[in-house]
């Protein structure tokens, strides 16, 4: 099931989208991974899930990629009573406890918020529908002005931009959650509410290998540190929802575009996020702005696209994704695509590994070969390999199964799960069999393959090989 586009499609998998058969036409329509939301169901819905991707996987023989993101900490004003309207110019004060809360005040039970304000700094409630000014602060109660005013209701948000909050990314829900993830061997873990490097850190040592580590970009002061964050983490998702929260709306553009190149600088996948067809929860077919925001991120060289609620809860589940494999192939073909990608080139480091992989994506071009064919284990060579946005398709070939399934996220790459080369020999054939075998290839066509000796040492990327696909007295041309 080869797809054909290069960058992938993440589809969150609840309510609409939970049957073994839906999955398997979500997938058949274009979904290359799986989202599963740990901010709802049970660890039991979220196990017959994971355990049903899994019997897709084996029924259809293509790796497939499975996402848990985690919840992060919930920051939230009390109990609120009825038509308690916030006037935009008077005062609003916020304390540790209060009780019941009405139109002049609320409880607001996080005193990590109290201990970070400063006067003037901004308070949002409601995603951003109510906004107050600190013009007080204590250990235990702000007084604020009323900025933009609005009806407060119990157990709304709360979001404080201005400040680095001291709260861990990890709560301890996230934490049970973290744990159960990684007893079904998920390939990624997405952590929200990071802040700074060490919220990273923290949870890659948790980790330890057993999956890679979506740094979510959804606090403004990421952004202060966002090569830190991205030196730690494996990728990174552009969680648009709460940085137009937090943020000026007609900032969020340019931040995605910032974010995205970052990603592709290290080498590291980057999906963007949130409301990408939000209109298709409700209908059949997507607004022209949403097909224009989709395209956007394809164009900036994105690894991958996210539905959330479109796939998650909506009434059209295979229609959105269909429609998010359309758009991608569309701008694909675009002749703009290809300028767009060449203008985001980025240099490569000065190893050996790198130096292999900008030669084989020059070698292909110019040779118009059929595909790059990079052999890796830990999947490092695949991700060098999609960093180069090359223009041919690109095969990875590993013997690890957890690699194959990890890389399903990455631009452009296709992935196949096979023993490792045995010889130089072994290297082109399998290489010539695989590509076959997946329509990259047929007889007379070029590739250009990448691989480490001695054969079966993780990190050695170190030769490149030309081969002719065919056969000259049983054994490929080369």
């Amino acid at each position: 099931m080869r797809r054909m586009r290069n960058v992938k499609v993440l589809a969150t998998l609840g309510p609409a989208s939970s049957s073994e058969e839906m999955i398997r036409a979500l997938f058949e329509a274009g979904a290359d991974a799986f989202r599963l939301n740990m901010s709802h169901g049970s660890h039991d819905g979220v196990r017959e899930m994971y355990d049903r991707i899994r019997k897709v996987e084996a029924d259809l023989d293509r790796p497939i990629c499975v996402l848990a993101d985690l919840q992060g900490p919930k920051l939230r004003v009390g109990e609120v009573a009825p038509d308690s309207e916030l006037i935009a110019g008077a005062s609003f004060r916020l304390n540790l406890k209060h009780g019941v809360g009405d139109a002049h005040a609320a409880e607001l039970p996080h005193k990590e918020i109290f201990e970070a304000l400063e006067v003037g700094a901004t308070l949002l409630l409601d995603d951003g529908k109510l906004r107050l000014e600190v013009v007080e602060a204590g250990p235990d109660y702000a007084e604020t002005r009323v900025i933009v005013g609005g009806l407060l209701s119990s157990n709304k948000g709360v979001n404080v931009p201005d400040a680095v909050l001291p709260v861990p990314a990890l709560t301890p829900k996230d934490r049970r959650d973290l744990d159960f993830a990684l007893s079904l061997a998920v390939d990624w873990i997405a952590l929200s509410f990071v802040q700074r490097p060490d919220d990273v850190a923290e949870v890659k040592k948790i980790v330890n290998g057993r999956a890679f580590v979506m740094a979510k970009i959804e606090k403004p002061k990421a952004l202060d540190r966002l090569d830190e964050i991205i030196d730690i983490a494996d990728g990174l998702m552009v969680a648009r929802g709460d940085l137009g929260v937090e943020l000026p709306v007609e900032h969020v553009p340019g931040i995605q575009k910032l974010i995205t190149r970052a990603g592709r600088r290290a080498g590291k996948p980057v999906v963007v996020a949130t409301q990408m067809l939000e209109s298709m929860i409700d209908a059949p077919v997507p607004t022209r702005a949403e097909v224009s925001d989709v395209a956007t991120a394809v164009f900036d060289g994105a690894d991958a696209v996210m539905l959330s609620g479109e796939s998650a809860v909506g009434d059209f589940p295979i229609e959105a994704v269909a429609m998010m494999d359309r758009v991608a192939q569309s701008v694909e073909h675009d002749e703009q695509f290809r300028a767009a990608i060449e203008a985001g080139r980025i240099e490569p480091e000065t190893t050996t590994a790198d130096a292999i992989t900008l030669a084989a994506r020059q070698v292909a071009e110019t040779l118009k070969a059929a595909a790059i064919v990079c052999y890796t284990a830990s999947g490092s060579t695949g991700l060098r390999a999609s960093r180069e946005r090359p223009a041919v398709p690109i095969l990875v070939l590993t013997p690890v199964t957890q690699t194959a399934r990890r890389l399903a996220i990455a631009w452009g790459v296709h992935c196949v799960q096979t023993e490792d080369a045995s010889s130089f020999l072994d290297m082109v054939i399998r290489a010539s069999r695989v590509a076959e075998g997946e329509g990259f290839a047929t007889t007379g066509d070029r590739l250009v393959i990448t691989a480490g000796v001695p054969f079966g040492s993780p990190g050695r990327t170190n030769i490149l090989r030309i081969a002719t696909v065919g056969t000259e007295r049983g054994r490929p041309r080369d």
